[in-house]
């Protein structure tokens, strides 16, 4: 199971870490992705890594705004939100595929969810 963290309560225009940790594991051969599920809503793509390699993939509501990368040695995935927006308001939750990259988008391929960090954009 992984471990999310660094969510919190940012203004509109903030920043905010998250970190998304394997206890007891290497990501190995795994694309780690972030989703996210607002209230009421489904759980969407928003980012995702390729752990051997670093090829990267965004949602188009955070490219430009969104940053995934890794940490090899502290063995955690990273992502970096600047100019939050109350849409971005949602539980954030990272998992793990080894599903081709066209189906990256897709939760139904992920496993070893977390408990998911808050993030609240709110003035």
């Amino acid at each position: 199971q992984l471990q999310a963290s660094g969510g919190g309560l940012v203004q509109p225009g903030g920043s905010l870490r998250l970190s998304c940790a394997a206890s007891g594991r290497t990501f190995s051969d795994y694309t780690v992705a972030w989703f996210r599920e607002a209230p009421g809503k489904e759980r969407d793509f928003v980012a995702a890594i390729r752990w051997s390699g670093g090829d990267t993939g965004y949602a188009d509501s955070v490219k430009g705004r969104f940053t995934i990368s890794k940490d090899y040695a502290k063995n955690t995935v990273y992502l970096q939100m600047n100019s939050l927006k109350p849409e971005d308001t949602a539980v954030y939750y990272c998992g793990t595929t080894r599903i081709i990259r066209s189906s990256w988008r897709d939760g139904k391929y992920y496993g070893n969810w977390g408990p998911g960090t808050q993030v609240t954009v709110s003035s």
